[in-house]
């Protein structure tokens, strides 16, 4: 097969297809993948990529869309609630892509891998673990018509021992990359040199709007788009110093207590770790018990008991108490 009748096949078979002298096995080979492809491309189409209405990356959606299509690389800032996590791939089905290869969209934590696919599968009417799919260390939930793929961008660099080109993805999509963790930094270098290699790849780097004129440069000028984030109105008070914040806790819950449930929320605690989330957890279950619901949230929970977090419930306040994984990529209701 030449390299001018190649389309219509999935891009990880393209190179094998090339090499292939004309005959059984290589007709073989271009059937299954076209086979895969058509029914890649129907499920796309079937998919709702319709964008929420209200959040910034909305706004810029058709800037973005035809900077996508025109570029290699596009590097997207956006502050926090900018919806750029979860519109994006949306927006990379709108530009085409998806069908011949995967849209990979990478996450700094498992947590957030996880739950960022089941709100995209949520939004587009897709089935999670089918058409978009999330894999982490110890849990894949993919398959071959997976258009989708959220994982760890520790995940992602183990699969290029395998993949050297990346050859299955027709998109990178690495989020967060200001946190700058080495996985980070080693995926953008490798990437970048990647590029080069693989004109047929698209990146897209997602930061908050620091240093994004860097990553800009680091990509040979890539053009960046910014857009604001949504903040809600949050009211601040302030307690005098107690010396064990322990107690502090339970009187600030007791107040809140008092109130009528609509006029307050669920609470989220932050916590230096599990130990200490572990202990408050077992305080508060003895004085709260009837009146609170107490969620632990940390990266080493349970799958099962990190979806209870993201499950509203209308009965009692909630009371989360997470480590910093709650700081990035997660939407916690109420």
């Amino acid at each position: 097969m030449t390299a001018s009748s190649q389309a219509g096949v999935m891009r990880r078979d393209v190179f094998k297809l090339s090499r292939l002298p004309a005959g059984a096995k290589a007709d073989a080979l271009a059937q299954v993948s076209g086979e895969l492809y058509a029914r890649r491309q129907n499920l796309a189409e079937k998919l709702d990529t319709a964008l929420v209405t209200g959040l910034p990356v909305s706004d810029e959606a058709n800037q973005i869309l035809t900077l996508i299509k025109q570029n290699q690389v596009v590097i997207l800032a956006g502050e926090t609630g900018s919806g750029k996590t979860t519109q994006l791939p949306k927006i990379c089905l709108q530009a085409g892509l998806g069908s011949s290869g995967v849209i990979g969209h990478t996450q700094p934590r498992r947590i957030a891998a996880r739950t960022v696919a089941q709100r995209i599968a949520q939004e587009t009417g897709a089935e999670l673990g089918r058409e978009v799919g999330y894999s982490v260390r110890f849990s894949d939930q993919t398959r071959d018509e997976t258009l989708i793929k959220v994982m760890t961008d520790g995940l992602l660099l183990a699969e290029i021992r395998q993949d050297r080109f990346l050859e299955q993805y027709d998109v990178i999509i690495v989020d967060e990359a200001h946190e700058r963790s080495l996985n980070i930094d080693f995926l953008l270098g490798y990437l970048q040199r990647l590029l080069k290699k693989r004109r047929d790849l698209k990146v897209i780097v997602t930061s908050a709007t620091i240093d994004v004129q860097r990553f800009s440069e680091y990509f040979d000028g890539a053009p960046v788009v910014e857009v604001g984030g949504r903040t809600f109105p949050v009211e601040v008070e302030y307690r005098g110093h107690v010396e064990e914040s322990e107690h502090q806790l339970m009187s600030v819950l007791e107040e809140i207590d008092a109130k009528p449930l609509g006029t307050a929320r669920d609470v989220l605690v932050f916590f230096s770790g599990e130990r200490e989330i572990f202990d408050a957890a077992r305080q508060l279950r003895k004085r709260f018990v009837d009146r609170f619901e107490i969620l632990p949230l940390y990266a080493r929970l349970s799958a099962a008991d990190q979806r209870r977090v993201f499950t509203s419930s209308s009965a009692r306040r909630r009371i989360v108490l997470a480590t910093n994984v709650a700081e990035t990529s997660l939407t916690v209701p109420n």
